[in-house]
């Protein structure tokens, strides 16, 4: 007999309370929010997340105290061209929510360190694959990328090939960046089989329709 697991999603009145409650609480904060799938998202502008994330971790009813990750998404032609998203857990309630924040590529992000402390390494992640500026971040570099890496990974724009690429060089006898140089077409496969167009055929690989 095969188990299923099947994902926890909290009760919809319960989610319709917590954003009944935080709406009341804080019109200022939240712009905008929304039930799917379970979770309660919310959306707000950048300089307002310290304020709210705040709210979400002290407040009673909420208790949002466990940050479980920050990332975001690429969006390129938008002039908010990205969305940064927080992801809290509350102990208390069993419950999660989502904080939803719209920014441009020249706009910068409080920083949530002080709030919590594990926010460290995750801005850093979005700094290092997105670019999005944290300000108020005490340590803000790479995190994932050699610190001579140039462009961020997981922008839309950013090709598969990277720019550069790393090697150790035995002449000089240190790792040396060069630009990336492909010596053939990139992507441009041959997907036939090897037997493909041979004048012979495997026993039992016969493909002409039989008369």
């Amino acid at each position: 007999m095969a188990l299923v697991v099947t994902p926890h999603f909290a009760p919809a009145d319960a989610l319709e309370e917590l954003q009944a409650h935080v709406e009341l609480k804080h019109p200022d904060l939240v712009s905008g929010s929304s039930i799917d799938r379970g979770e309660l998202s919310l959306d707000a502008v950048a300089s307002d997340v310290p304020a709210l994330v705040e709210f979400l971790r002290t407040d009673e009813t909420c208790n949002f105290t466990s940050l479980v990750d920050i990332t975001a998404v690429d969006h390129p032609g938008d002039a908010k061209r990205f969305v940064v998203v927080y992801h809290f857990l509350s102990m208390h309630r069993n419950q999660r929510i989502r904080l939803r924040v719209r920014v441009r590529p020249d706009e910068m992000v409080p920083s949530i360190t002080d709030i919590h402390p594990s926010a460290n390494w995750f801005e850093r992640e979005v700094f290092d694959m997105f670019g999005i500026l944290f300000s108020g971040h005490p340590d803000l570099r790479r995190i994932l990328t050699d610190y001579g890496f140039r462009g961020h990974p997981l922008r839309k724009d950013f090709p598969t090939t990277g720019y550069t690429e790393c090697r150790y060089d035995e002449v000089q006898k240190r790792v040396v960046y060069e630009p990336v140089s492909l010596t053939h077409e990139y992507r441009q496969f041959d997907f036939m089989s090897p037997w493909e167009g041979a004048e012979y055929v495997l026993p039992g690989d016969e493909k002409g329709e039989k008369g």
